[in-house]
This record gives structure tokens, C-alpha cells and sequence, in this order.
């Protein structure tokens, strides 16, 4: 395959968050870039004040657009000139758009999410579902919940109280869907766990480079439930294999980010995402 010559009519994208040094979004984008034969590359920014970050980027003619990681989802939102309905109700971004010299705020984590449940055999309808953690991700994935799922109650359990009980307070008022919350502690997880169908990880713990953490005590695990981590570098996470062990089905993070990575390129390009490139990549880069 013919490599892209980057000139002065290359576009670019990049990743915004902090850190950055595990993503494999600069692999997989750019893998498909060259695949289609895209004039556009594809860069991870370390960033740590989102809105001078934002400004710069909105400064430059070539900019195409961004995916927004950890800790940038909620607060890159007032920088951005609109959100899409779907990212507006969540209250939260993973992807920027250029659109005619405007910033426009997307949210591709919310479908990402329930199609890798889906696909991996998950059933909502009916379920009694634990959500770890209360950012951006958690946001997306907990309003997509709320509208499609057909859950029975979701419970919310993180460690900053402030973000939890601002998270359960609009999917109070925004949707029919039964909302628990506490704190993220192994008590409240003793006390919630056993009678969950479905667990889903959705902070930072166990992310590379510190891939021997987990928030779940590997005692409470069962056979009985469904385990998906958002975490997808190390691809088996210490809980999906601690829940793998205990008998539960499980969904890697690959699947999500996938899912929501293919969504970005489209947003981007209006082009239908070279998916098979994309999971090669992705794939290759943990055997």
C-alpha cells in the first residue's frame, strides 16, 4: 500500500486527553486513512488545560476533527461551538467535528457500548446492571441505558460524590429508567454485586501502564454475571480475567472502542469506515 505524502492540503485529527501514551487511536485512524486513501494523519496530544488546547486546534485551517479521552469528556464541552442532540442529553463528548469553521461535540461511546454488548451475547431487557464510575464515558454509556436497554434498575457507584449524584440526578429527570447510587467501596460492592446481572467498568483502574489494579474483589464474582471493561489496553483487563475464572461472560474493551472509534472516522471523512483494517490493527497490537 502506497504511503500518504503529508504536503500543506494534509488534514490532521488527534486524540486529547491525559494520558495518552496507551492510545491506539493514532494506529488504528491512521491504518484506515491509508487504507482509503485519505490525505490525513492522525496524532495523540497530551493535554492538560482543555480549553487553550481547543482554542489552538480551532486556530488551525487543516484541523478535521478529535477524539476526546480521559479527564476531557465533560469539560472540553463549553469550548465547542454546538453539540448533536445525543451528546447534548449526555452532557458529555468523546469526538470534535470541524464542520464549516465550527467545533461540533459528538458522542459515539453510548452506541459503542450497547452494540459490544449486544454483540457479545449480553441481554438487557429486564437486567439489573452496576456501572462503575461517574465521567464522561460512564455519562454516555448510562443515558444510552436509560433510553434503549430495557433494563429493570441501573446502580451507580463511584468515588467522586459530586459527579455520581450529579449523574444520577439527570438520569432521574431525564428518564424513566431506576437509578441507584454510593460510593465505590468493596462494602457497597458486597452489599450490590451478588444480585447484579451485569457489571460494567468505566474508570481508569487496571488501565496500562498500571494494568494490576481492579475495583472489583475477585470474591464477589459470579457465575451469573456479565462483565464488559471500557479499559481496552492491557485487552484482558485484571477483572475481565479474574471474571473469566469465575465463570462470567465477559466483553473487552476492544469491542467498544471499536465500535465507537469506526463512528468517529465516518464523522469525519462521510466515509463508510474500513472496519476490518481497523480490528487487524487493533488486534496485532496484543498478540
Amino acid at each position: 500500500m502506497k504511503q500518504m505524502e503529508i504536503g500543506t492540503h494534509t488534514q490532521f485529527c488527534g486524540v486529547i486527553g491525559n494520558p495518552v501514551e496507551h492510545s491506539l487511536s493514532p494506529a488504528i485512524h491512521n491504518a484506515a486513512f491509508q487504507a482509503l486513501g485519505i490525505n490525513c494523519v492522525y496524532l495523540a496530544w497530551k493535554v492538560e488545560v482543555i480549553g487553550d488546547a481547543i482554542n489552538g486546534l480551532r486556530a488551525l485551517g487543516n484541523f478535521r476533527g478529535a477524539s476526546v479521552t480521559i479527564p476531557h469528556k465533560v469539560t472540553a464541552v463549553p469550548f465547542l461551538d454546538d453539540l448533536e442532540p445525543t451528546a447534548r442529553h449526555i452532557g458529555a463528548i468523546n469526538t470534535i467535528v470541524a464542520e464549516n469553521g465550527r467545533l461540533i461535540g459528538y458522542n459515539t461511546d453510548a452506541t459503542g457500548a450497547l452494540r459490544a454488548l449486544r454483540e457479545g451475547g449480553v441481554t438487557l431487557e429486564g437486567r439489573r446492571i452496576i456501572l462503575l464510575g461517574s465521567g464522561g464515558a460512564a455519562r454516555a454509556i448510562a443515558f444510552a441505558l436509560a433510553a434503549e436497554s430495557g433494563a429493570d434498575k441501573l446502580t451507580l457507584l463511584g468515588v467522586d460524590d459530586k459527579e455520581r449524584m450529579a449523574l444520577a440526578s439527570d438520569l432521574r429527570s431525564k428518564t424513566a429508567l431506576a437509578i441507584d447510587d454510593d460510593v465505590l467501596d468493596d462494602g457497597v460492592l458486597g452489599r450490590t454485586v451478588p444480585d447484579a446481572q451485569i457489571l460494567i467498568h468505566c474508570t481508569p483502574v487496571g488501565m496500562s501502564p498500571k494494568a494490576d489494579a481492579t475495583c472489583v474483589p475477585a470474591s464477589l464474582l459470579h457465575q451469573g454475571l456479565a462483565v464488559m471493561d471500557i479499559v481496552y489496553n492491557p485487552r484482558a483487563t485484571r477483572l475481565l480475567k479474574e471474571a473469566e475464572r469465575a465463570g462470567c461472560k465477559t466483553i473487552p474493551g476492544l469491542e467498544m472502542f471499536l465500535n465507537q472509534a469506526a463512528t468517529q472516522f465516518e464523522l469525519w471523512t462521510n466515509r463508510a469506515a474500513p472496519v476490518d483494517v481497523m480490528r487487524t490493527v487493533l488486534e496485532s497490537r496484543f498478540q
